[in-house]
């Protein structure tokens, strides 16, 4: 087994940060034949006065190579019975744990202003991850909520590392203002991103869960400025919003006063969208007098969109269609031996009126193995071979090994549809 990869969580809701970590190490290294290589850590909130002590304590009971983790809102994880548990707003620690044989692991710390100039060359990226783009890297993320320069990272990865796959999130207090944590090996830091570059025999496949479902067909973007539409189909679009609305039964009509978004076609060449080949954003206001809409992102004339509602419904269908395409295309595929779940803190409970429902039916499709997690300020994952920073969102990264044969021709997962 010494030379398999190995993947396994552990998840205590032990109230004493002591008896917690005690907890989760005996149950993931006793999973465990061979050493672990990586750790993965997720705290909860609600040991906020004691995120100084974890990486302190955890050195008394493990030694990994490398450890990543940050503080959240609500942790994931597998409780002893084997089932996966999403924890919120409870006192709870989630650790995972990977025996990794040949697989290159590279930790690193980022802050804003160490990001290199937008017109800089891929070099001065990959000096600043330190991993050559040609081992293809699959990375992981975990940043300060509101980090500075988020979406600059990401494009500079996709930029520097094309084929890549970056997955992860934004650390969460749960609390307004609540201070949060991000854990790379021994240090504790309050800002940036903690990441790894994980190259060589893995793949992380994704599944990236928007949760919403379109309304009406989709429109063209005839004028625009900066994140503001000034037309659709060259027609007023407050104007085109109403007639859409107006058309809606009266329950959508109620859910689109709460729950309106815009999807942006990821894909200009698509002439048929369905769910999943959008990028979700907010609607961020409307200008009565003008008639424009300004959403969460920059737009430009000449893309295409189409408005989505988001309920409990169209989150858990839109999940479910994701994880039926994932189980059918990666059929005679290595089979998969852990996972992490980066979740937003606006699903959970709030969404659905009861917990585990995500990871529930993510393990019904994706069977008998270990997960962790955690519920995010703003989830990573990629859309159509981009990288973007979601909310609402639900991402799952899948790891395997790399197929005997032909590696060099990976997946980046459902979340990526050409």
């Amino acid at each position: 087994m010494a030379d398999q990869m190995q993947w396994t969580n552990a998840l205590s809701t032990r109230p004493s940060l002591e008896a917690a970590i005690n907890d989760v190490v005996e149950q993931a290294v006793a999973s465990l034949t061979a050493p672990a290589d990586l750790g993965l850590v997720f705290i909860s909130s609600a040991f906020m006065s004691e995120y100084s002590r974890l990486l302190p304590l955890l050195a008394e009971k493990l030694s990994v190579p490398v450890l990543i983790g940050c503080s959240a809102g609500g942790v994931i994880g597998r409780k002893q019975a084997g089932e996966t548990e999403e924890i919120e707003a409870e006192p709870a620690l989630s650790l995972t744990l990977a025996h990794l044989p040949g697989v290159e692991i590279q930790p690193f710390h980022i802050v804003a202003e160490e990001l290199p100039d937008s017109d800089s060359s891929p070099t001065a990226w990959i000096d600043l991850v330190g991993v050559s783009p040609s081992v293809v890297p699959q990375f992981i993320l975990l940043s300060s909520p509101f980090a500075s320069g988020a979406n600059d990272l990401l494009q500079g990865l996709d930029f520097a590392y094309p084929g890549s796959v970056v997955v992860g999130g934004q650390a969460s207090s749960g609390f307004m203002n609540g201070r949060v944590g991000l854990f790379c090996n021994d240090k504790l830091y309050r800002e940036g991103t903690v990441g790894i570059a994980l190259s060589g025999n893995i793949v992380l496949d994704t599944i990236v869960a928007q949760g919403c479902r379109p309304i009406g067909e989709p429109l063209q973007v005839t004028k625009a400025e900066r994140n503001i539409i000034l037309e659709l189909d060259e027609k007023v679009p407050l104007m085109v919003l109403r007639n859409l609305i107006s058309s809606l039964t009266e329950e959508e009509r109620t859910l689109a006063q709460h729950s309106l978004f815009v999807g942006l076609a990821m894909d200009e060449f698509r002439l048929n969208l369905h769910s999943g080949d959008f990028l979700i954003r907010n609607v961020l206001g409307v200008d009565p007098n003008a008639g424009a809409i300004a959403i969460g992102d920059r737009i430009r004339a000449g893309q295409r969109l189409q408005f989505h509602l988001r309920d409990a419904e169209a989150s858990a269908q839109d999940l479910e269609i994701l994880l039926q395409e994932y189980q059918s295309e990666n059929a005679g595929q290595p089979s998969p031996v852990g996972a992490l779940m980066f979740t937003c803190l606006g699903r959970g409970t709030g969404l659905y009126g009861k917990p585990n429902f995500d990871s529930q039916l993510f393990s019904r499709y994706v069977q008998d193995i270990p997960m962790g997690g955690f519920f995010c300020g703003g989830e990573i994952g990629p859309v159509s071979g981009r990288t973007f920073l979601h909310g609402y969102t639900s991402v799952f990264a899948i790891c395997r090994s790399l197929r005997e044969q032909g590696t060099g021709n990976r997946e980046q997962g459902i979340g990526n549809r050409e």
